[in-house]
């Protein structure tokens, strides 16, 4: 039986990578600083997940973890453009030097194979829509710039070091167990917490920027599609994982205000240094390659998302 390593495993999306894995019978092991994942997001697993505390940017550490590991998906990471627009140099530490340590752990331990989470933000601002992977790469921001180098650093270890890597370029992705706990908060959690407390939700901009809104389980389904796929069509590549489609962020508040039954008008900001105006996916290179193809659509898992939301609110004031 395979054992995989999941980074960031207990934040968002490894989270739901962990219960996809569990679930279907594999070994788990989870490395994550708990910076922003939560011990709550993997304690239903009890003692059939490994956990290990631990930070990217300590190679010694990651070496230790990495130790009978098969597979790796490689989650962990300092999210949020405005953050690293702040503080470029921890989000180049964490992304880019992060990701070098698991790539040369991995190769020292014999891993088969790693998937890398990467990010749209990669493509920049080019108004070419919708974005393909034999475009340009042209980042705008230190956290588009640090995902790229890490990218970069997947392809060159499989071309220098034989270690098979895929980098997978998420688009917006959404769900269940998303923080809305924080200024760099993630736009769909912030709305659905503010807009449930009857608080008007903030948009930077004019609320026309669109994005490829992408439910978090079409991601899981990607990485598990990432592991098995054949070396010959994903090895040293990237892939879009997204839904091939587009909301503005004025969608979005309408469609929100008709799930929360509400009628709240948003409170419009100056636009946000490196913010990409507008996004969307291609997702024919993935779906040829490694039969990938977007499972859950944005209505369906906004719907899943408001619910649960609500769900965690109420037994977070029973308790």
């Amino acid at each position: 039986m395979p054992s995989y390593l999941i980074t960031g495993g207990a934040g968002f999306i490894g989270s739901h990578i962990v219960d996809a894995l569990v679930q279907r019978g594999d070994h788990v092991t989870v490395f994550d600083d708990l910076s922003n994942g939560r011990l709550q997001n993997i304690a239903h697993h009890g003692d059939s997940v490994r956990f290990i505390q631990g930070d990217l940017r300590d190679f010694t550490a990651v070496q230790e973890a990495m130790i009978g590991i098969d597979y790796v998906s490689h989650q962990g990471a300092l999210g949020s453009v405005p953050r690293s627009v702040v503080d470029p140099i921890t989000t180049h530490d964490v992304n880019a030097t992060g990701t070098l340590n698991v790539l040369q752990a991995a190769r020292q331990a014999g891993v088969k194979r790693v998937v890398y989470a990467s990010s749209s933000s990669v493509y920049g601002d080019t108004p070419t829509l919708p974005k393909v992977e034999t475009m340009p790469t042209r980042p705008i921001s230190p956290y588009a710039l640090s995902k790229l180098t890490a990218e970069e650093y997947c392809r060159i270890f499989t071309r220098v070091y034989g270690l098979e890597t895929v980098s997978l370029r998420y688009f917006n992705v959404f769900g269940p167990r998303q923080r809305p706990d924080s200024q760099y908060a993630a736009v769909i959690p912030r709305f659905i917490d503010a807009m449930s407390q009857g608080q008007r939700p903030v948009i930077n901009g004019d609320g026309q920027q669109s994005r490829d809104f992408t439910y978090v389980s079409n991601n899981v389904q990607a990485n598990l599609l990432a592991f098995s796929a054949p070396a010959d069509q994903v090895a040293g590549c990237a892939f879009n994982i997204a839904c091939d489609d587009q909301q503005s962020l004025l969608e979005l508040v309408a469609e929100l205000n008709t799930l929360l039954g509400t009628t709240l008008e948003p409170e419009f900001r100056p636009e946000r240094a490196g913010d990409v105006k507008h996004s969307r996916a291609g997702v024919t290179a993935a779906a040829a390659a490694m039969g990938y193809g977007p499972r859950v659509t944005f209505a369906d898992g906004l719907r899943v998302t408001v619910e649960q939301s609500r769900k965690a609110v109420k037994e977070s004031s029973s308790e």
